[in-house]
């Protein structure tokens, strides 16, 4: 197989990274790719602690994208097993362990997800219970004694949590090692993952060695930060916005980032964007909103189509600049002649529960054609006659009695 020169393939690789261990390795290994004319084996794992991925996970899916395309093979690991652990990356408590179910069911749309950005057919999927399952207690002995506890306490966030007194759970520590076994098992030559995986990426570079297997290249990407502008994006802060989002939401979503995130996710987000970065952010100096709303749309190119795009712009425009109802709304129709408020909107999937309902009304946050309703006992009479109902910012619905009562 031939592939672009080593230079070329090192400023594609490296770009945007925070930290390649070791660059002297990774170019040893692509010159002896290409005068073998043999892929590297470049493996990304992703726990399915919840079902569905978002922006940020995609930053390092497009790296492990820019492998294959430059002829390299990926490789994505379904964490269905480490799911079980709980990997305690960044985190300041114990996390809670997944069932296998609980792990197994979410894995199953990570695949057809990733795909949005990574090549299908020429990636490789696996999931590492095939291997972590298959050990017995003797194994994992063994695998411990590859480490010890002060290295472990090496880790910022275990650091952190034995100083502060708070507890670490014997199982933590075997993490990062169960992780690291899927390199062992794979023999890959380049791992991929955020700054807070770097950690785990080094034990796997670790246990190779011990193994007798040429260690991996660690490559960390930076880790994309929400949409509330502080922390890093994640579904259980409620600062993200996931592949499966409607091309509406995405586009709000997009929209409600603040300014000095535009940039950042504009390099971090964009495969192949329409404009260079200088020209990009002289866009963001002289119009931040344009740029944004520039953003916005390309970022909803990629995960549905141009038109959604287009159609998403014009419903934002219609919603929120002219505070119009949007063209097309969906409609529910009901079995009754009359609902409490609180009961409907929980039936539309407009809330959660009852009380997030009242919390709504109470916030003046829920319409009932054009009129803003605080009466949290507020009753609808449902007729042939379609109502239109808004409840928060984004969501609305048309409510109907299914005969003329």
């Amino acid at each position: 197989m031939t592939f672009p020169s080593v230079q070329e393939q090192l400023d594609l690789i490296t770009a945007n990274t925070v930290e390649v261990i070791s660059q002297e390795e990774l170019e040893k290994k692509l010159f002896k790719s290409s005068k073998t004319g043999t892929p590297l084996k470049v493996k990304l794992g992703a726990d399915p602690s919840r079902p569905d991925l978002h922006l940020g996970h995609s930053v390092v899916l497009r790296k492990l994208r820019d492998f294959q395309d430059l002829g390299h093979e990926a490789i994505l690991i379904i964490g269905d097993f480490t799911a079980m652990i709980g990997d305690p990356s960044g985190k300041s408590k114990t996390r809670p362990q997944l069932s296998a179910e609980e792990a197994r069911q979410n894995g199953e749309t990570y695949f057809e997800q990733a795909s949005r950005i990574l090549d299908p057919e020429k990636t490789t999927i696996c999931y590492n219970s095939d291997w972590l399952g298959k050990m017995n207690f003797s194994d994992v002995i063994r695998l411990a004694s590859h480490s010890t506890v002060a290295r472990m306490l090496e880790r910022d966030d275990f650091e952190r949590r034995y100083r502060s007194q708070e507890p670490i759970s014997l199982h933590e520590f075997l993490y990062p090692l169960a992780q690291g076994m899927d390199s062992v098992h794979l023999h890959n030559d380049v791992e991929l993952g955020g700054t807070d995986q770097k950690f785990n990426l080094l034990v796997g570079r670790d246990l190779q060695r011990e193994y007798g297997i040429d260690p991996q290249v660690c490559i960390t990407m930076p880790l994309l930060v929400g949409t509330f502008g502080d922390e890093k994006m994640s579904k259980s802060l409620g600062n993200a916005i996931a592949f499966n989002d409607t091309p509406e939401d995405m586009y709000g979503r997009v929209l409600s980032i603040p300014d000095t995130l535009i940039e950042t996710w504009f390099r971090l987000l964009l495969p192949q964007p329409k404009h260079s970065v200088e020209l990009f952010r002289q866009i963001i100096h002289q119009n931040p909103r344009e740029a944004k709303r520039t953003l916005a749309r390309e970022i909803v190119e990629l995960y549905h189509t141009t038109d959604h795009a287009h159609k998403a712009e014009e419903h934002f425009d219609r919603v929120f600049v002219q505070k119009k109802a949007p063209t097309e709304i969906e409609e529910f129709f009901f079995d009754a002649s009359s609902m409490q408020l609180v009961d409907l909107l929980v039936e539309l999937g407009a809330v959660d529960s009852k009380s997030d309902a009242r919390r709504l009304i109470k916030q003046s946050a829920v319409q009932v054609e054009d009129e803003k309703i605080t009466d949290i006992n507020h009753t609808i009479h449902l007729t042939a006659e379609a109502k239109t109902i808004k409840a928060g910012k984004r969501k609305f619905f048309k409510v109907l009695a299914k005969k003329d009562f």
